[in-house]
């Protein structure tokens, strides 16, 4: 790996993970819908220039109902899971349950499209699982004030993600990756958006909320897909997913120095379970099998 590509990967990692930080600041004061309404509108917004200018959206025209679909189970749904979430739970902790994303990929992948799942993959699948227990074991409290909705919500997240990723592959193989970002984001807006205004905020919205909103949509959003596809062209897509090993370890790193944020043992054993069966799911700790197709 190129210096420059590897310099993106870190970037990319800090970035996404710094995204659930943004989130944690910003959704005590716009609400989980209202927030998320603003992240996919303003990074379609920061998208759709360099769109037009490639000439992407006859495209994003032509497959507009598969891009819906996907625009609703990549973003919409997943995004407003985590803003949710993160009125009760730590940046850190939903970095962490962000990372079994490949996992999802692989499982509906393999009920779906019926691809091969070698023994080496289907155990990456199990110790995946397994570390998902371990992180939210300490936190299922479901009596009121408890974060058990909340931790359901976050783990439930990259399921749709999965789904959305083996939509893409069956509906969207030929589409530029471009126009998949950039339409999904547009529609998740739409899909958001009569939602967003039933519950807008009605309070003043402080600068610091405001900044943090811009933050996730403009650098965490747009100028992060760019970076995303700059790595898949240049390193290929197994390479790109590589980033889902370190964005936990900004999550951590952001949360616990901004927002003071434990670091418990249960997020330590949790995220390095995840991540080696992540690895084994991804077919990373036996590359002669690793499917180079496989992407987030």
């Amino acid at each position: 790996m190129r210096q420059r590509d590897l310099i993106d990967l870190l970037l990319l990692a800090a970035v996404w993970g710094g995204s659930f930080l943004f989130m944690r600041l910003a959704v005590p004061e716009f609400g989980p819908i209202a927030l998320i309404e603003l992240r996919v509108g303003l990074g379609a917004l920061s998208l759709l220039p360099i769109a037009f200018l490639r000439g992407r959206l006859p495209i994003i025209a032509r497959h507009w109902r598969a891009i819906l679909v996907v625009g609703t189970l990549n973003a919409a749904v997943p995004f407003l899971l985590y803003a949710y979430a993160a009125q009760s739970l730590g940046a850190g902790f939903l970095s962490v349950a962000n990372a079994v994303t490949p996992v999802w990929g692989a499982v509906v992948g393999w009920l779906w499209l019926k691809d091969k799942l070698p023994m080496t993959r289907a155990l990456g699948l199990a110790v995946g699982f397994l570390g998902i227990v371990v992180l939210v074991w300490d936190k299922l409290d479901f009596r009121s004030g408890g974060t058990g909705l909340a931790v359901l919500a976050s783990v439930s997240a990259p399921i749709f993600y999965g789904i959305a990723a083996n939509w893409t592959k069956r509906f969207l193989s030929g589409v530029d990756a471009l126009a998949n970002a950039t339409g999904s984001m547009v529609a998740a807006s739409l899909v958001l958006l009569p939602f967003a205004l039933a519950t807008w905020p009605t309070t003043a919205i402080s600068a610091t909320a405001w900044q943090a909103t811009i933050a996730l949509a403009v650098i965490c959003t747009g100028a992060a897909y760019i970076v995303f596809f700059r790595l898949i062209a240049n390193v290929g897509p197994t390479g790109a997913v590589s980033v889902t090993f370190l964005v936990p370890i900004f999550g951590v790193l952001w949360g616990s120095w901004f927002l003071d944020e434990a670091v418990t043992p249960s997020i330590l054993a949790g995220a390095g379970i995840i991540l080696i069966g992540t690895a084994l799911a991804l077919g990373l700790m036996n590359p002669r099998r690793a499917d180079s197709s496989k992407t987030l």
